[in-house]
């Protein structure tokens, strides 16, 4: 589920831009609603409720089309819940982020004798990838959209980020961004696209690089510049992990005190990596705790 979490995660911090995206339309205001429905509450983490002015917007992320119940009776049920709590107008969309298996079909109805209750399915993979691509709030999502080139389509993502100038900004949407891409590319292709040019902005690796080049010049020797390089970009991807992990943690948990974040300095690039992707799941500081211990740090 942790990918559900990132895009439930993206919908709350930028509601109006994905309720521009949904509708068309730049309402004034976009609150974001509980998850939690009366009634023998209901809750799945891949759902969002957001409120406009005049209408009320439910998505549901999915990796998966399957799910018990099944996706239709539970789009119905929602729509009973909300329209009778806040008696407005309800649009309902699950947007899939991956294709299911060629013999599944995609319902966009719940159909039964006289009852009939339908809402909009958006495939990810046949949207065009422009939609994202101009929009940060959205840019996560457009290595999944539609293209006759997939690995050409991520190294264009991996370069819009980088032009953008907020480092707070750039980092956060990168860290999104790889993670999503983490659903249709391999781990090597993603830090090819994405860690390269980033990782020549990094101050620490840049000195680490030019350190190696000294020591390769001193000593005679090309292996003095290999080594500096492949120290440099070891260390600069460790350095770009902790600052995304920094970032998303305090979003998910609140501010990190000294004594945990000088924990997470302490990690390597695999365990921050680990930690990137289990995170999507913490709802509060005694999650982190729990996972430095589960994995004996």
């Amino acid at each position: 589920m942790s990918f559900d979490n990132l895009c439930k995660l993206l919908s709350e911090k930028y509601p109006d831009r994905f309720v521009n995206w949904l509708l068309g339309e730049t309402p004034q205001t976009v609150t974001v609603l509980k998850t939690e429905l009366s009634i023998e509450p209901i809750r799945a983490d891949s759902v969002t409720f957001l409120q406009t002015d005049q209408r009320i917007v439910h998505l549901e992320f999915q990796t998966r089309i399957e799910s018990n119940p099944p996706l239709p009776l539970r789009m119905l049920d929602y729509w009973v819940r909300l329209h009778r709590l806040y008696r407005l107008p309800v649009t309902q969309v699950v947007i899939l982020l991956l294709p299911p298996a060629n013999a599944t079909e995609i319902e966009t109805a719940f159909s039964l004798e006289s009852t009939r209750h339908a809402y909009q399915v958006i495939r990810l993979w046949e949207q065009d990838p422009a939609i994202f691509l101009h929009d940060p709030a959205l840019l996560p999502f457009a290595s999944l959209a539609a293209t006759s080139d997939p690995a050409q389509l991520l190294h264009q993502v991996a370069q819009v980020i980088r032009g953008i100038q907020s480092t707070q900004q750039r980092q956060e949407v990168s860290g999104y961004a790889q993670l999503l891409a983490g659903l249709k590319f391999s781990q090597p292709l993603i830090r090819q696209a994405f860690m390269e040019g980033v990782m020549r902005e990094s101050v620490i690796y840049q000195e680490i690089f030019q350190e190696g080049r000294q020591e390769g010049r001193q000593e005679g020797r090309q292996e003095g510049r290999q080594e500096g390089r492949q120290e440099g970009r070891q260390e600069g991807r460790r350095e770009e992990g902790l600052a995304l992990v920094l970032l998303l943690l305090e979003q998910r948990v609140g501010q990190l005190p000294d004594e945990l974040r000088d924990r997470l300095s302490t990690l390597d690039l695999a365990q921050l990596e680990a930690l990137a992707v289990a995170l999507l799941n913490f709802s509060q500081l005694s999650d982190l705790l729990d996972w430095f211990k589960q994995k004996h740090l």
